[in-house]
């Protein structure tokens, strides 16, 4: 069975609404990274050294990075090699079976996007991430999204530095229908979050999520202030937090990894939330970001709607990609 059609079958377990969603948020970065390679594949008749130059330009435009893109060229004249493949045309299937691979790696595809939820007891998930590249809208999404699970839901607005973002956090509770534990603009962070894991835990809430600040005086300061709230987290819930999401704005490209960088020293990021993934033509930085940091990408935001927050799928994001592709390649094999 070729690639693209075990991709297809893999995506086609998930919903339509889904793989939709998927499809048409990639539509920038698939009209550039798509075009350009069918581009590529119409100019050389044959596989050779210049063909392979002008693809590592065209990964590292979609801002795929450049340490993902050796690793994937690499793999890429080791497998047309090794399926002596001649025609260009073919070298599609294997560039979308490649990164899949290199998203993966030894991990589990089934476990490593899944976000971790106890059993029993309050789950606490921290959200961290500089102003301004949608962190709290994030959190009204996910919130929105348990609560469609069925999880009972409370967040701490543990952001009192940036103005307004006390106010901002509790409109999206009462968009999700969620309570916000919060304090005055200017307390202490620890003390909201503390505050909030004994709400969530008299009421019997299944997921506390943290709001934390962006920006404080300097990034010292700032990491100092991560470091703390993680400690209350760890004294009340030893295990906890149970998940660190990071949040980062797709459209800031390589930006985004200086400031995964930054955040995975100071504090242990567990996953990635990409926001404005539709908003860019660059949507190869997943790969980087996972590749080069060894952190998996949990969600991905498509759109500005409160369900536009989905959970990422490295099947859906290449079939976003090649899904067109793969359509015609199916009607010429028919």
């Amino acid at each position: 069975m070729s690639f693209f059609k075990k991709l297809k079958d893999k995506v086609n377990k998930q919903t339509d609404q889904v793989t939709d969603k998927f499809k048409d948020g990639l539509t920038k970065t698939r009209d550039s990274f798509t075009t350009k390679v069918n581009d590529l594949v119409a100019k050389y008749r044959k596989v050779d050294e210049e063909f392979f130059e002008e693809l590592e330009e065209i990964l590292i435009s979609a801002d795929v990075g450049v340490e993902t893109v050796m690793e994937l060229i690499e793999e890429l004249e080791m497998e047309v090699k090794r399926r002596n493949i001649q025609d260009t045309e073919e070298v599609k299937e294997v560039i979308s079976e490649k990164l899949v691979e290199i998203y993966y790696g030894d991990d589990d595809e089934e476990t490593v996007e899944a976000l971790n939820i106890q059993k029993d007891g309050l789950s606490v998930i921290l959200i961290v991430g500089v102003n301004g590249v949608g962190k709290t809208t994030t959190i009204g999404k996910l919130a929105h999204q348990l609560k469609q699970e069925g999880k009972s839901v409370v967040l701490a607005a543990g952001d009192t530095f940036r103005a307004g973002a006390i106010d901002q956090l509790d409109v999206w509770g009462e968009r999700a229908g969620v309570d916000v534990i919060k304090h005055n603009e200017g307390s202490d962070p620890a003390a909201v979050i503390y505050d909030g894991i004994q709400a969530a835990r008299s009421r019997g809430a299944d997921v506390l999520l943290c709001d934390t600040a962006g920006r404080l005086q300097n990034k010292v300061n700032l990491m100092k202030e991560l470091s703390k709230v993680r400690k209350v987290i760890e004294r009340e819930i030893p295990e906890a937090p149970h998940e660190t999401l990071l949040v980062l704005d797709a459209t800031t490209g390589q930006n985004a990894i200086s400031q995964a960088k930054t955040f995975k020293e100071a504090t242990d990021v567990s996953g990635i939330v990409l926001t404005k993934l539709d908003g860019t033509a660059r949507g190869g930085i997943v790969l980087a970001i996972r590749n080069e940091m060894n952190i998996p990408v949990k969600y991905v935001g498509l759109g500005e709607q409160i369900t536009d927050l989905q959970p990422f799928n490295a099947h859906q994001l290449v079939y976003g990609l090649f899904g067109d592709l793969m359509t015609r390649v199916e009607q010429e094999e028919k």
